[in-house]
C-alpha cells in the first residue's frame, strides 16, 4: 500500500493513495497520523491495507491525489539516522576535502543523527539564507522501521522495515569542513530534509526490493535537465538490514525511525568515477560528486552549487510510472 500525509497540523493527516498515485482516501477513521499507525503497526496495518484495497477496487470514494498538498509522510519523527551506504560517494566527497578514506569505511557503516523535529514536504522550497554556504541536493532512498530491539541482527533490522521512500538530504557543503574539524559531527551543515509524497510498503516494490536493497534507478533532475540515473541497488556496500542493525547496536529504535541510504552513487564501468548523464553515464545524485569528477579531470570544479531559483526533482519509476511521486523543490530564500 501507499501512504501519504496531508499538510494539516504538525503531524499531518494520513491518507491511503492508489497505486497509480491518482486518488487518495482519508484514513482518519482507522488512524489519524502515520506516526500513530507506526506506534501500533501490527494492529493498524491490516485495516489500512483493507482501505487501500477498497480504494484500488473503486469501492471507496476517493479524491484526486495532489502532492502539492502533502507534508512529508512523517512531518516530524522521533529519529532520523542517515547512513552512507555507497562508499563510492564517500570516497569522492572526501577527496574533495583532501581527506583519506580509512579502510574501515568498507566494513563499518558511516551514520549520523540528523534533525528530525521538522521535515520539508515534497513541494516545499529549499530554504537558503546564503548561497555562499554551498547548497547541494542529495538523492537517497529511506526506510521507516517499527520498534527495533537493542542489538538487533541484520535479519531483525530488515524485518523491521515497514515503509520505503525517497529523500532529498540537503547539505551545505561549505559549512561541512569546519564542523567536522571540530570532531563533533554535522549540525548547521545539515538543514531540513525533504521526503517523497508517499511512502510504500516493501511488497509494493515487487522483485525490485531484494537483499535489503531497492533495485531501481533514482532519477535526479536539475533545472529540468537529467542529472542522475544511478541504480540504487548497485554499488550499495551496506544494505538496509545492516544499516538498521548498525543504528541499533547500542540502543533500541522506536517505531517511526527513519534510516537513510546516503547519496545513491554508481561507479563507472571501469570501476572509477562515473560519467555524467550527458556523456552516457549514470550521472550523479548530488553536485559534490560531479565537482569532484571535474576536479580529477580538469584540475578544478566547474559546476556551481545550488542558487536561489534552481529547481531539483528526485523520482523513481517502475514499468507503471512513478512509485513514490516526485520531490520537486525550488531553492528559495
Amino acid at each position: 500500500m501507499k501512504l501519504a500525509s496531508l499538510n494539516v497540523g504538525r503531524d499531518g493527516r494520513l491518507v491511503v493513495v492508489s497505486k497509480d498515485l491518482s486518488r487518495q482516501s482519508d484514513a482518519s477513521a482507522v488512524v489519524p497520523t502515520l506516526q500513530a499507525a507506526l506506534d501500533d503497526w501490527e494492529r493498524h496495518a491490516p485495516a489500512l491495507r483493507a482501505l487501500s484495497e477498497r480504494l484500488e477496487q473503486g469501492a471507496l470514494p476517493g479524491a484526486p491525489f495532489e502532492p502539492e498538498r502533502c507534508a512529508a509522510p512523517l512531518p516530524r519523527a522521533y529519529q532520523w539516522a542517515d547512513g552512507s551506504a555507497y562508499v563510492n560517494h564517500v570516497e569522492l566527497v572526501r577527496r574533495a576535502r583532501n581527506a583519506e578514506l580509512p579502510a574501515s569505511f568498507w566494513t563499518d557503516p558511516l551514520m549520523y543523527q540528523g534533525g528530525s523535529d521538522g521535515f520539508l514536504g515534497p513541494r516545499q522550497p529549499i530554504p537558503l539564507a546564503d548561497e555562499a554556504w554551498g547548497c547541494d541536493m542529495e538523492g537517497e532512498v529511506v526506510v521507516v522501521t517499527r520498534d527495533v530491539p537493542l542489538g538487533a541482527t541484520r535479519e531483525q533490522g530488515l524485518d523491521a522495515v515497514v515503509l520505503v521512500g525517497l529523500v532529498n538530504d540537503v547539505s551545505l557543503r561549505h559549512l561541512i569542513p569546519g564542523e567536522l574539524a571540530k570532531g563533533f559531527g554535522f549540525f548547521q551543515s545539515k538543514p531540513a530534509s525533504a521526503f517523497s509524497p508517499v511512502f510504500v510498503t516493501p511488497d509494493e516494490l515487487g522483485p525490485a526490493w531484494r537483499e535489503g536493497k531497492l533495485h531501481r534507478r533514482l532519477e535526479v533532475f536539475l533545472d529540468g535537465q537529467p542529472f542522475g540515473r544511478a541504480d540504487a541497488g548497485v554499488d550499495m556496500t551496506f544494505d538496509f538490514g545492516t544499516l538498521v542493525a548498525h543504528a541499533a547496536k547500542t540502543r533500541s529504535l522506536c517505531a517511526g525511525t527513519l534510516v537513510g541510504s546516503g547519496t545513491v552513487s554508481n561507479r563507472g564501468p571501469d570501476g572509477g568515477p562515473g560519467k555524467a548523464v550527458s556523456a552516457g553515464g549514470a550521472g550523479y545524485s548530488c553536485i559534490a560528486e560531479l565537482r569532484m569528477v571535474e576536479t580529477l579531470q580538469d584540475g578544478a570544479p566547474r559546476t556551481p552549487f545550488l542558487k536561489r531559483g534552481d529547481r531539483v526533482r528526485i523520482e523513481m519509476r517502475d514499468e507503471a510510472g512513478s512509485i513514490f511521486g516526485a520531490i520537486d523543490q525550488v531553492v528559495g530564500g
